[in-house]
């Protein structure tokens, strides 16, 4: 397994750390509840990066179960005087842009990003893929369903319910390997694609638990894998906690998470996750 942006999937899990330009961010770290949002958000890339991180994920709108959306214009001024400035200070950092939006992923790439993390894995924006291949950028494609519409919202934050599978991980490896086609036409080498199971999206509970449970399955497809279960419902509905309460429960998930095959872990917490990863690689390694 091989991959242009991170070449020792093998032996190393890397770790992603969230920037979310938002207001309304499901975990509490929205930047745009603060006064000055890009020296906020380059302050926190400097502190995910001292900590560790080996690629900072930078996302502008907010992809909770009942977010407002945001448009590609909003989405644009938001991320692009950060890559920037980011770039500018630290020149070797890898930036990813959270965006489904080919408008502003060829925006963010135009100004130094590296990868695409969509949500929708190249199949909301028929003009995506061809973006992200005419860059040479790597793409994470997620797992994620539409049309459902079923949503709750406690104190605990929003969730999806009662939605269905037959098979929750036989469905979500049938999608993937069609995102995989979308950027394979496109031009995207293998080298160039990474998966993400979509935890959180258009999932239940006990779905995603069973995902986790059975992510080992997706090896198959024969991609990284990169999990994004941090902070996220799952955690707070099965431990009853709110989301600034779901470290130890996101690192036990993470922990799991690398030992069934995941590769890279987006987190809100970093310099936590990179010590859990550290620790596993040692042990893996000895």
């Amino acid at each position: 397994m091989r991959s242009t942006l991170f070449p020792d999937l093998d032996t190393l899990t890397y770790v992603m750390g969230i920037l979310n330009l938002t207001s309304d961010s499901f975990s509490g770290d929205g930047l745009l509840n603060t006064d000055h949002v890009v020296e906020s958000a380059l302050a926190q890339a400097t502190r995910f990066l001292a900590e560790g991180a080996d690629v900072l994920d930078l996302g502008a709108e907010s992809t909770r179960p009942g977010a407002i959306p945001v448009s590609a214009k909003q989405e644009i001024g938001r991320l692009v005087p950060l890559i920037v400035q980011i770039k500018e200070q630290f020149p070797d950092a890898l930036l990813s842009v959270d965006t489904y939006k080919a408008e502003v992923a060829e925006a963010c790439l135009q100004v130094g990003a590296h990868i695409i993390n969509d949500v929708w894995g190249f199949r909301y924006d028929p003009g995506m893929a061809a973006v992200v291949a005419a860059h040479q950028a790597t793409a994470v494609l997620m797992h994620n369903r539409d049309k459902v519409k079923s949503t709750q919202q406690t104190e605990l934050g929003g969730r999806y319910v009662e939605v269905e599978y037959k098979d929750v991980v036989a469905s979500v490896k049938r999608s993937l390997k069609k995102s995989v086609e979308i950027a394979k036409a496109a031009g995207l080498s293998e080298e160039q694609i990474i998966l993400d199971p979509g935890i959180g999206f258009g999932k239940t509970t006990a779905h995603n638990l069973e995902l986790l449970k059975r992510l080992g399955e997706l090896k198959t497809l024969g991609y990284p894998i990169l999990l994004g279960v941090s902070r996220k419902s799952v955690i707070g509905y099965t431990l009853d906690l709110p989301p600034d309460q779901r470290l130890e429960g996101s690192l036990a998930a993470n922990a799991w998470g690398v030992m069934h095959g995941a590769h890279i872990l987006r987190v809100h917490d970093v310099k936590e996750t990179v010590r859990l990863a550290r620790m596993l690689d040692a042990i893996r390694a000895a």
